[in-house]
């Protein structure tokens, strides 16, 4: 993982890297993700899992989501939308640190959100740049589905001068 850029944590400059590829790993009978390998070094640290949009799960390294925290801190109290939106990213978050086995509970009400449930505990996990995203494996193969004839036709309007 190439590192992008740099966050303050705890005083020291720190790289923060880019994630990147698809993992298709299962969640055991606990609620546990495998993460995988390539991640484990980033995350090793600690992590934060909150809800994501199009109903799937965001894994922060602790870092990162530092990083985050203080830039929603900096939305005004006064807009409804920033509070709304605050509300349920943080209710919703739980932080952990994986095991030596490279292990993390995934709560039950994170997997009840992104539809993780013990009849199919089938998931994908994607690397998304600076955060993991933890979908169903049926939520995101629709959504792919989905997406990649719109990700084909795609010009510069959603990258300007950039590719």
């Amino acid at each position: 993982m190439a590192g992008n850029g740099a966050d303050r944590f705890h005083g020291a400059v720190r790289r923060c890297s880019v994630f990147l590829g698809t993992y298709e790993p299962r969640l055991d009978e606990k609620g546990r993700l495998i993460l995988p390998a390539r991640f484990r070094d980033e995350l090793a640290e600690g992590l934060v899992i909150t809800k994501g949009q199009e109903r799937c799960l965001y894994v922060w390294p602790i870092a990162e989501f530092t990083r985050i925290a203080e830039q929603l801190g900096r939305a005004p109290v006064t807009s409804k939308a920033a509070r709304d939106y605050m509300r349920v990213f943080y209710a919703g978050a739980s932080d952990a640190v994986p095991d030596k086995q490279g292990r993390v509970l995934v709560p039950q009400p994170l997997r009840d959100y992104a539809g993780l449930d013990r009849d199919s505990r089938d998931c994908v996990v994607i690397g998304a740049n600076t955060r993991v995203e933890l979908w169903a494996a049926k939520t995101w193969h629709d959504y792919l589905a989905e997406q990649e004839q719109f990700f084909a036709e795609l010009s510069e309007e959603v990258l300007p001068g950039l590719l």
